[in-house]
């Protein structure tokens, strides 16, 4: 596989380049995951590099073949994190400064973390785009070099390293799934697997919020998209990179689509069954396998591209997702207002073993009888089958019911 700028014996001179700079993440086995697929699943365990994304290897390549002048002036990027890790980790191993121009709500566990490795973080604006812009800006103002996330020769080489990796860790493989943000992580890892492993599908995967992809390739050039609205912030990009977008539209067999729900449920099957830390952006391949179980031929590695969640949106994450699952019920119960009532529906739900998590009680509203109370109760249960035999035994009761 040759393209005009990035070829295959580029990505392997990356690989030398990063020799003992990063490390080769583990593919690890799901037994869950496979017994879902109907087929071997693993998990290439990117959340486990340094600076916590598969980012730094891109960063480093691209840093590393500066000019001494150019590493004189200094170097500039835009993230909403993981890039701002990875540009800000390797400025530091070449010796070089670096600025990060971050989006004002970048999660502060990714914009402490930039700064912990060296880097001057200045935030503003609403997106990576509107960081991107900026951080050109200042590349223009100061002859700083300017470190693009995804739409470089060196940046796609470097994150091409991790199908190198794929095709020597696991030589079976039939299917790989990986997030596509802008397209470096997408293109690189398709340029390194179809050239040795030409049979070999390699499915990207976008948030419905933030899906840049599918209108792109359907219009034959990158289109631009409002990237709002999605918790997976590290793929939130509007549009394409150029170069990227000429080599997934080649390479990549297919761009699908996840919801927030199918990603918070991915999350937490990460957390809970594979013991593994993983943020939004980094999960989508799983959500993709989890929403489409039969649509990948096994044996399937899922790219877990990150792992720099913040801890609060980790806690609203999981929360969520085990919503999703039917983990937590929340309903309201409309009942007579009597002494007594409220111990009985909880004897009630204490027989069927609902843990009742929140309780609220209001009694002025209008669509009440003077004589009735309206309970909201937060439950948690065992899954969607105990839910819905709560719900079941709550409405043979004579309860009125209503979820959400």
């Amino acid at each position: 596989m040759v393209f005009a700028q990035v070829t295959l014996d580029d990505v392997v001179a990356a690989r030398e380049l990063l020799a003992g700079v990063v490390v080769p993440t583990p593919v690890l086995r799901s037994r869950i995951l496979s017994e879902i697929v109907g087929g071997p699943v693993h998990l290439k365990c990117e959340n486990l590099q340094r600076a916590g994304s598969f980012k730094v290897r891109g960063a480093y390549v691209r840093i590393a073949k500066l000019t001494d002048d150019d590493r004189r002036m200094g170097v500039v990027a835009a993230s909403a994190g993981n890039h701002a890790q990875g540009v800000a980790l390797a400025s530091g191993l070449v010796g070089t400064r670096a600025t990060v121009y971050m989006p004002e709500a970048a999660p502060l566990p990714k914009v402490e973390a930039t700064q912990a490795y060296g880097a001057e973080v200045v935030l503003g604006g609403e997106s990576v785009d509107v960081a991107l812009a900026r951080a050109k800006e200042h590349a223009e103002r100061t002859g700083a070099v300017f470190i693009h996330p995804f739409d470089h020769p060196d940046v796609i080489a470097g994150q091409g390293t991790i199908g190198l990796e794929i095709v020597e860790q696991l030589p079976e493989a039939g299917t790989i799934v990986l997030g596509i943000g802008g397209g470096g992580l997408a293109a690189g890892v398709a340029l390194a697997v179809k050239s040795l492993r030409p049979g070999v599908r390699i499915v990207g995967v976008q948030a419905e919020q933030a899906a840049a992809y599918p209108a792109s390739l359907a219009m034959g050039e990158p289109v631009v998209v409002d990237p709002s609205g999605t918790m997976a912030d590290g793929i939130a990009v509007g549009r394409p990179g150029e170069l990227p977008f000429e080599m997934i539209h080649y390479l990549v067999d297919s761009v699908v689509t996840v919801s927030e729900e199918e990603i918070s449920r991915a999350l937490v099957l990460c957390v809970e069954r594979a013991k593994l830390v993983v943020e939004p952006a980094g999960v989508v391949g799983v959500a993709a396998l989890l929403a489409h179980p039969h649509a990948f031929e096994p044996p399937v590695v899922a790219v877990l591209s990150g792992g720099n969640i913040d801890p609060l949106l980790l806690s609203k994450v999981l929360r969520h997702g085990l919503a999703a699952a039917g983990r937590y019920l929340t309903v309201r119960i409309r009942m007579s207002d009597r002494p007594g009532a409220l111990a009985r529906l909880l004897g009630t739900l204490g027989e069927l073993r609902a843990n009742v998590i929140d309780i609220a009680h209001e009694r002025v509203n209008a669509r009440l009888h003077v004589d009735e109370v309206e309970v909201k109760l937060q439950v948690e249960t065992r899954g969607q089958a105990h839910s819905d035999e709560v719900l079941g035994a709550l409405g043979n009761e004579g309860y009125k019911v209503f979820v959400g």
